[in-house]
């Protein structure tokens, strides 16, 4: 809602200014969105007239003007090029020492030899707007010499509120009024509205055919006007600044009447109209031209206003092109209507415009005030283009109900927190106009016609908090009874996992749970995920099982911005059907962790090769992040990963998470130059730790032995590894594998495995038998468990 202020102080004009009662408008909810003024800061300019205008001796566009500046002196000579400059305009006249804006100073010129003392300006050269195709003529009646700041008001501001969609009353001056009275209880001045006298008898039948569409309708025939009558000054200027541009005098009328009021009105041709006015829903297949030259096929919610032949206008939104005035209108029938919000909402949006009658309509008009804005505009009409007006013609049906709303004074102090006096909200009650009685401690409040946001007691509070101010709600620090809560050493917090994981050059993110339906299909294989009843966006209709589709959407947001190596961590909530699923019946709600790598395995710099980070990078990352518990990682197949660089992580035996490498398909499809490496876990797992136990160190020396073993390439190294941790000797401490060799002097098939064995005691020193014995013992377990050769 853009105003000027100077047209709402014309209505309520408290001692309030500049950003304080900006600061009061939004404090009380009605956020002040922008502000500005209406011209750039200048000075030395006066209303002037010209008297005479000759052409200039050497050049054919320039003329030398005599002015008349009003200071009583002789008149000044003045050269101008203006194209419309003529004798006995009122035009802005910039005096010698003048500035105007971008800095442009004024001073007693030559021009072509003939010497200007001042400048006759354009709107464009004052800054009030773009218009510099000649001088800014002033109405014949503007006072010669008065300073144009002050004439044309220039000092005021220009007010936006951002309205909430509640807060429709306050889409009008007289609503915005209403409130700054309220707030800063200073009384208000409405313009006066009486009966407007009845010249004709001409008149028109209503019929309401849709009455709960919309339950009343009047209108006035008047007839004799003159639509070529100009719009007075003062109504232009209020409606450019309220940024809605004149058109006619008839048109200009019914959109002042808008702003003031808040009741949009519209008004026809009245020698187009045929028969009664009909407001009814639309017939399948029928069709309108509107105002905006848009041809549109109705549906049958759409509700009309028609005369017996076609309709009109569509109620509340727009006006018939076949049925609208023009500047040969002489007869007309004006509108003021109340439709109701449910009957004209999304429908202005399903063809795909809107407009301000809309815009308001759809969330409530003051249905009171209908009539009153009826003959508000009545009048205007009648002063400033003449005529007859025939009698109001009404035809009403239910009008919304305003039930009372009971108010306790103990519900106020609880949800406040402070408390006021039965006295206190009586006051606030009677500024904000509200009609109440009061029962004992509570109050009995009917809300008015133009509140439709008032319908249950936490309302009534808003308004108290809003009136009362919120500043002055004090704000103590709370109290309570605090305790440490144990800290266990089997389990460690979260905010561990996450410093880990952030030592390691990984950054955490936060995603919305609700996410794209093909994430879920391609990063899960999950075809039937739990879907939003109402999502936020048609993208994030679903909720996730898994935190992959986030990390990679983060990566892919990166790489637009040039982030080549990215490291992303989250922590979250995945969600899954479960009958059983606790705290909420029918699903389950485990919390994952999840990690994605992508790019560089290092960063870059001269003393590292570049490398592109893989499945082992993304292993040693999730072994540290569970050390000390010792991970096992077994080959498996996930919907995300690469079918052979994935695999799941099992720890005492229980499947904690997975990881691998991006599968190239998901890579290809979002645009993913190289493939992440990533996994996911359970955050219950991670934030397990196991107690310290003490384990005696050896003091003596530890024998090494190397084995090389041929086995076939199909047998799985974990599959080895477990063997011999089940089958090893007692002196035997470790078993690691440091080559994998195929190729030459190796079958076809077979692949062979090099090991190195340690053995220690903490009481002795072994001896090479015994350190042989055990060699030879694991040796013999592997030809035959494992078919294994030896390789010499």
């Amino acid at each position: 809602m853009k105003f000027s202020e100077s047209w709402l102080r014309s209505f309520v004009d408290p001692a309030v200014s500049g950003g304080d009662f900006t600061h009061l408008l939004t404090m009380a909810g009605l956020e002040v969105e922008e502000e500005e003024t209406v011209a750039p800061a200048f000075a030395g300019v006066v209303v002037a007239q010209v008297l005479e205008v000759a052409k200039h001796p050497d050049a054919d566009r320039l003329n030398v003007c005599r002015v008349n500046i009003g200071d009583g002196q002789p008149p000044r000579q003045i050269v101008c090029g203006a194209p419309n400059v003529a004798a006995g305009l009122k035009v802005p006249c910039a005096l010698p020492g003048a500035e105007l804006p971008g800095d442009f100073k004024i001073k007693i010129a030559k021009v072509r030899g003939v010497e200007s003392s001042g400048m006759l300006c354009s709107a464009r050269e004052l800054g009030v707007s773009d218009d510099a195709a000649g001088l800014l003529v002033l109405p014949p009646d503007a006072p010669a010499g008065q300073d144009i700041r002050r004439y044309l008001d220039l000092d005021d501001r220009l007010l936006t509120l951002k309205l909430t969609p509640n807060r429709a009353d306050c889409l009008s001056l007289t609503g915005i009024a209403r409130e700054v009275s309220a707030l800063t209880d200073t009384p208000a001045v409405y313009p006066p509205v009486t009966a407007t006298p009845v010249t004709t008898d001409a008149r028109r039948e209503i019929v309401l055919d849709a009455p709960a569409a919309c339950p009343l309708y009047c209108g006035r025939v008047i007839a004799g006007v003159d639509a070529k009558a100009p719009t007075p000054e003062w109504m232009k200027r209020r409606l450019e600044r309220s940024g809605i541009r004149s058109i006619s005098a008839l048109v200009d009328i019914t959109n002042y009447v808008m702003l003031e009021t808040g009741q949009p009105l519209h008004a026809f041709d009245n020698e187009k109209l045929a028969g009664a006015i009909h407001a009814r829903l639309a017939r399948p297949g029928e069709k309108i031209l509107l105002l905006n030259e848009q041809t549109l096929e109705l549906q049958d919610d759409v509700l009309l206003i028609a005369d017996d032949r076609r309709p009109v206008a569509m109620a509340g939104i727009m006006g018939g092109e076949d049925s609208g005035i023009s500047l040969d209108t002489t007869e007309m029938f004006l509108e003021s209507a109340f439709f109701a919000p449910k009957a004209v909402a999304g429908r202005a949006r399903r063809y795909g415009f809107g407009s301000d009658a809309s815009h308001r309509f759809e969330r409530g008009v003051d249905f009171g005030a209908t009539r009153q804005a009826l003959e508000r505009a009545s009048q205007l009409i009648l002063d400033i283009c003449g005529g007859q007006a025939g009698p109001l013609c009404a035809a009403q049906a239910a009008l919304p109900a305003r039930p009372p709303v009971r108010l306790r004074l103990q519900r106020v102090a609880k949800v406040l927190g402070v408390t006021l006096s039965a006295r206190r909200i009586a006051e606030l009650f009677t500024r904000l106009g509200l009609t109440f009685a009061q029962d004992g401690d509570d109050f009995i409040v009917t809300p008015p016609t133009y509140r439709f946001d008032i319908e249950i007691e936490e309302d009534l509070i808003e308004e108290i908090a809003r009136l009362h101010g919120y500043d002055e709600i004090p704000a103590p620090p709370p109290h309570a009874r605090l305790a440490m809560l144990p800290q266990t050493e089997d389990a460690r917090p979260l905010s561990r996992v996450r410093q880990i994981l952030a030592d390691r050059g990984f950054q955490e993110v936060v995603n919305f749970a609700f996410v794209e339906e093909a994430w879920e299909a391609d990063f899960n294989a999950n075809t039937a995920p739990i879907r939003l009843a109402n999502p936020i966006a048609s993208q994030m209709s679903v909720m996730r099982s898994t935190l992959i589709g986030g990390l990679v959407a983060n990566v892919m947001t990166n790489l637009k911005r040039k982030q080549n190596r990215v490291r992303l961590f989250e922590t979250g909530r995945c969600f899954f059907r479960d009958p059983a699923g606790l705290p909420v019946q029918g699903f389950r709600q485990p919390w994952k962790l999840a990690a994605l790598a992508y790019g560089g395995a290092q960063p870059e710099q001269w003393g590292v090769p570049t490398r592109a980070v893989d499945f082992y990078d993304i292993k040693g990352e999730a072994e540290l992040l569970l050390a000390p518990c010792v991970a096992r990682f077994e080959k498996t197949t996930h919907p995300a990963l690469h079918p052979g660089r994935s695999a799941r992580i099992l720890v005492d035996g229980e499947v904690v998470g997975f990881l691998g490498e991006l599968h190239p398909q998901w890579a290809q499809k979002y645009d993913l130059p190289l493939a992440p490496a990533l996994f996911e876990f359970d955050l219950d797992a991670l934030r397990k730790a196991r107690l310290p136990q003490y384990a005696e160190v050896s003091k003596l020396p530890a024998a090494f032995r190397d084995l090389a073993i041929v086995v076939d390439q199909k047998l799985q190294l974990q599959t080895i590894l477990d063997g011999l941790a089940e089958n090893r000797p007692a002196i035997v401490q470790n078993v690691k594998l440091f080559d994998i060799y195929t190729g030459k002097g190796i079958d076809q098939g077979k692949k062979s495995l090099a090991f190195r064995i340690v053995m220690q005691d903490t009481q002795r020193t072994l001896q090479d038998a015994e350190v042989d014995a055990a060699v030879q013992q694991l040796v013999e377990y592997l030809r035959h468990a494992f078919a294994a050769q030896l390789r010499v």
